[in-house]
């Protein structure tokens, strides 16, 4: 468990003000076009997370981190062009976001497939798995169940890593904790089932 004296700018991420869905997805939007680090804050936990250890805020529960963009490639390659403004809407659902693109949006979606009626599947060619008409579903539960904070720092993924060092994250994926352990193992369960089932070409 991460017990080392937190920085201030640990703090500072902890205190950052939260936002919901609807008001990420408001014009003007109030996330940033930068660089920088997000927070996933639950009034709903699914059933079988444990978070113990985890901030709380507000009778909010801090259960994940991201960043984006994520470090430039070590090939010298183009690094990606995303920021907080795209990355914070596509977990949230917009910009046709999925669970294939989303770590966040597999990890919701494998934990609560037996309360909401969610299940993987291979969509469109095949090539992408995601909650097919489960997605819209997943957008509704967190619209009403989560919150969003972030701040902005050039180079997010050197923050990411103090970040993770100093909190306890049980949907970042990162750690070796049972429950970390047990989401790993749903989630490689739910992709080799969704690889048996035929394809949904419309959903």
């Amino acid at each position: 468990m991460p017990d080392a004296p937190r920085p201030d700018s640990v703090a500072g991420f902890l205190d950052a003000q939260r936002f919901t869905r609807e008001q990420v997805f408001a014009e003007p939007s109030p996330v940033p076009k930068a660089p920088g680090a997000y927070g996933w804050w639950f009034r709903t936990l699914p059933a079988a997370v444990d978070a113990e250890g985890c901030e709380v805020r507000d009778g909010l529960t801090l259960l994940h981190v991201g960043i984006s963009p994520t470090p430039p490639p070590p090939s010298g390659k183009r690094p990606a062009s995303q920021d907080l403004h795209k990355r914070i809407r596509y977990h949230f659902g917009g910009a046709r976001g999925t669970a294939d693109g989303s770590s966040l949006r597999k990890s919701l979606g494998v934990l609560l497939a037996g309360e909401l009626g969610l299940e993987l599947r291979r969509v469109g060619a095949g090539k992408q798995i995601t909650l097919a008409g489960g997605e819209a579903v997943l957008n509704q539960w967190m619209a009403e169940h989560t919150q969003v904070s972030w701040v902005v720092r050039p180079e997010p993924w050197v923050f990411e890593e103090e970040l993770t060092s100093h909190l306890v994250l049980p949907l970042n994926l990162q750690g070796d904790t049972e429950f970390q352990q047990e989401l790993k193992r749903l989630r490689r369960e739910a992709m080799v089932k969704a690889n048996k089932l035929r394809i949904l070409k419309e959903w």
